[in-house]
């Protein structure tokens, strides 16, 4: 981001939590003839590079899709790529978020993963537990409807009134605000079972862009178009006066 650019950004229009469904490594790596597993190891760089470049311009929260409750169903050799790209980043990439006072939560189903990795878990969330620069989610073994009966299950098993409020109490991100923009790369149009919940009124946005090629110049080009959208959650646009018109 240039300084051009953030002198002329105004701050009431910059999305507090940003969401993201990284599509498009394996594809990018296939255009280059590379193996699935390089597109994976370029999409952790692109993941860093938006982590900084969140916490320079004032985004408070980022959520990143980062594994499916659906993508067990790949290749075990790729589910195997990821399980331990998992694990190197957690261990190589928790001071750095510590550094950047970045807290890090991990949110999903965390009970299928090796103990080694939900310890990893638990010692970069302890880590960064202090830190208030930006909160990081990525979801892991997620999935919107998992997330959902989850919730409901806790409302249940609390004894409490089963409202809209006490559910969104129990949801994977009750410690962050709803999503004000989704960014999905890789050129799909769909949410694919991402926080169903927390995209009711969220600002959808689509490009071609794959994940490991979506430096800062398109996360900009995204924050321009979401900073041009007027944002009614199911009101009506304000009236410009005669004496305004």
């Amino acid at each position: 981001m240039t300084k051009k650019t953030a002198a002329k950004r105004d701050p009431a229009t910059l999305p507090q939590h940003v969401a993201v469904v990284m599509d498009g490594n394996g594809r990018w790596a296939q255009r280059r003839f590379l193996p699935r597993s390089s597109g994976h190891k370029f999409g952790v760089d692109a993941l860093k590079k938006m982590v900084r470049h969140c916490a320079e311009i004032g985004v408070a929260h980022l959520t990143v899709f980062a594994f499916s409750s659906e993508n067990w169903s790949r290749p075990a050799e790729e589910v195997q790529t990821l399980m331990d790209l998992f694990v190197k980043a957690l261990e190589k990439e928790s001071p750095e978020l510590a550094r950047q006072g970045v807290r890090l939560h991990v949110v999903g189903d965390l009970s299928a993963f090796s103990a080694e990795m939900r310890a990893l878990i638990d010692q970069a969330e302890a880590l960064t537990r202090r830190n208030d620069a930006l909160v990081l989610n990525v979801a892991l073994n997620y999935g919107g409807r998992w997330d959902m009966v989850q919730a409901a299950q806790a409302v249940l098993a609390a004894q409490e009134r089963p409202t809209a409020e006490t559910l969104a109490q129990h949801l994977a991100l009750a410690h962050s605000p709803d999503p004000d923009l989704l960014i999905r790369t890789g050129g799909e149009h769909r949410v694919s079972n991402f926080l169903l919940w927390q995209l009711a009124y969220t600002e959808l946005y689509f490009t071609d862009v794959l994940w490991p090629d979506f430096g800062a110049e398109a996360f900009e080009t995204a924050l321009a178009d979401y900073a041009s959208r007027q944002r009614r959650f199911g009101g009506v646009p304000e009236s410009k006066s005669p004496a305004a018109a």
